[in-house]
């Protein structure tokens, strides 16, 4: 597969981040969405290397789901890709359907965590269907991860849960993905630890 203009890096180090809102109503300018606003504010903040975001508002309709997902890994060579909303039980809740339909492995660790945060707070997250994967295809990886559709939530699942001290209590998913990226060859990341530290093992560190 030939990779295109916008493929291209400003450095070495750039990441592209797609993120998807999912909501038929916000697609249809009913509400103002307000999940991937935060979602990116949130990553502008954790993230301290430079960042490309390529943002969509799109219907629960899972083959309009997976085609984004598609486009932006494809044809924009996002490494990450981050949705909001659409992961309920409901009938039109059909993003995981969606993601494992653009991905070519499952990485189901992180849909359990999320949940295991979430728990903290409310016993209805046992019904939450989050998942993530990986979309690999000629030359290119990006992982894909489903998280909730309310500001607050994408917090706590991204960034953990801290004490009164600022020590982790419980990991947000985020700690991980730097690493994850690494293993799929993708730029490495780095975070500010204030706000989500980034875990690799010492030998993946770079000095």
């Amino acid at each position: 597969m030939m990779h295109t203009e916008a493929w291209k890096r400003s450095s070495p180090n750039e990441i592209k981040i797609g993120l998807i809102s999912i909501s038929d109503r916000a697609s249809k300018g009913v509400y103002i969405d307000e999940g991937v606003p935060a979602l990116k504010l949130w990553l502008e903040t954790a993230i301290t290397g430079p960042c490309v975001f390529h943002e969509r508002l799109i219907a629960d309709e899972r083959e309009i789901i997976t085609e984004t997902i598609v486009e932006l890994s494809d044809e924009l060579g996002c490494d990450l890709i981050l949705t909001t909303g659409g992961t309920g039980p409901s009938l039109r809740d059909v993003t995981p359907e969606a993601t494992m339909d653009a991905g070519t492995r499952e990485m189901p660790g992180f849909g359990e965590q999320m949940r295991q945060i979430s728990l903290r707070f409310v016993p209805t997250a046992i019904l939450s269907r989050q998942t993530a994967v990986l979309r690999e295809i000629e030359g290119h990886a990006a992982l894909v991860i489903n998280l909730p559709g309310q500001p607050k939530s994408i917090k706590e699942t991204l960034e953990g849960l801290k004490d009164g001290e600022g020590k982790s209590i419980v990991p947000g998913i985020f700690a991980a993905v730097p690493y994850c990226i690494d293993l799929i060859g993708g730029p490495y990341i780095e975070t500010d630890e204030a706000i989500i530290k980034t875990f690799r093992p010492k030998s993946a560190l770079k000095k």
